[in-house]
């Protein structure tokens, strides 16, 4: 049967296409042609479309589409105190910031932007009667990708201090979120997929790294930002592989290196997980205790515009279901639609008919 609560059998990573009427304000903010307070009117609008549209195609979650954010994750980290945005190597000073970099204290402040985005989501979604979710990035990626380079010696001259600010900082968020009304949270992930890859692992061997401790490293810090959520709050995370818009994967290989830390000892309440070539096969579902734990199954392409066969789909959760029961699953897209303000190149038709798809399958394997 469908459930009533997060995660749902039909559900999705979060991000969507953005919308021609957000570029175009966008583009006229960034010429001084439009306020701040106008482009966050349209902004508001389109959010609201997006809401009601996730329910009429018969959703039971909506996200917002992260359709303010110019990053997928760096708009969080800007927002935190002790980090700032900065250009790499590969940006022109005349374009956005592209990267973060840790300069003080790590903390959550009771201002952060994401906590204003969540209400206006929660608005609409209470009139569309839907589950509001919100994504925000792990906090282990701001340590796996500043490392010692990114993070000021004066802030953090043991980069142990800044994992045990972030864990603090991101508990508060936790928090905070749950205050403002916020029930679903998922954490987007990309260092689980890294550290499934070969090539990822022995490259972070040669910069003198050890790849080894850290999923277990990574699990304690996560486990401590959400070991005080109350019961009623449902956190998830998304394994993200898909590399911003194109059709290639930042990090390919099984599941298998990291399955038992983060399906049994990590302690999310589900896991929406891509499933595509090179992603491996669900044996490593097998460490999914047995119980209230779910997992997503990414089998729908947000990458490309062929529409799946529902026959494949049902297949591919059978065979799931041989190492974990079918009670414990769920189907989704394998990614988002978008990353920030780049889009993969579907249309929004595809988008949606995508979405319909995975609400489609789901009622036909788990009933109304």
């Amino acid at each position: 049967m469908l459930r009533t609560k997060p995660p749902f059998r039909a559900d999705h990573a979060g991000s969507l296409l953005r919308p021609q009427k957000i570029s175009e304000a966008r583009a006229k903010f960034a010429r001084q042609q439009i306020s701040a307070d106008e482009l966050r009117r349209i902004e508001d609008m389109e959010i609201e479309k997006l809401v009601h549209k996730q329910s009429a195609i018969g959703l039971q979650v909506a996200t917002d589409g992260e359709l303010r954010r110019q990053s997928w994750h760096l708009d969080f980290f800007a927002g935190l105190n002790g980090c700032e945005l900065y250009h790499s190597a590969a940006r022109q000073p005349d374009e956005r910031p592209d990267a973060v970099r840790v300069v003080g204290t790590i903390d959550f402040p009771e201002d952060h932007p994401v906590l204003e985005e969540f209400r206006v989501l929660q608005r609409h979604a209470g009139i569309a009667h839907v589950t509001p979710k919100l994504t925000i990035p792990s906090p282990v990626m701001l340590h796996f990708y500043v490392g010692r380079a990114g993070t000021s010696p004066q802030a953090y001259p043991q980069l142990d201090g800044l994992l045990h600010d972030l864990a603090k900082a991101y508990r508060k968020a936790v928090r905070a979120l749950y205050d403002a009304g916020c029930r679903y949270l998922q954490f987007d992930d990309t260092v689980w997929a890294d550290l499934c890859s070969p090539d990822v692992v022995q490259q972070m061997r040669e910069r003198g790294d050890n790849p080894d401790q850290l999923p277990q490293l990574y699990s304690r810090i996560i486990n401590y930002a959400i070991a005080e959520r109350p019961a009623d709050m449902v956190i998830t995370t998304h394994v993200c592989r898909s590399d911003g818009g194109s059709s290639s994967w930042l990090a390919a290989g099984g599941y298998e290196p990291i399955a038992e830390t983060l399906f049994a000892r990590t302690n999310y309440d589900g896991y929406l997980l891509e499933y595509a070539e090179g992603a491996g096969g669900f044996a490593p579902l097998r460490f999914l205790p047995r119980g209230p734990k779910v997992a997503m199954i990414g089998a729908i392409a947000a990458q490309d515009g062929e529409l799946e066969s529902k026959d494949d789909l049902k297949r591919k959760l059978q065979e799931a279901a041989q190492f974990v029961p079918l009670e414990q699953l769920a189907l989704a897209p394998q990614s988002g639609f978008a990353f920030g303000e780049q889009s993969t190149p579907l249309s929004e038709q595809a988008q949606w008919d995508k979405l319909r798809l995975a609400v489609e399958v789901a009622q036909e394997v788990w009933g109304r």
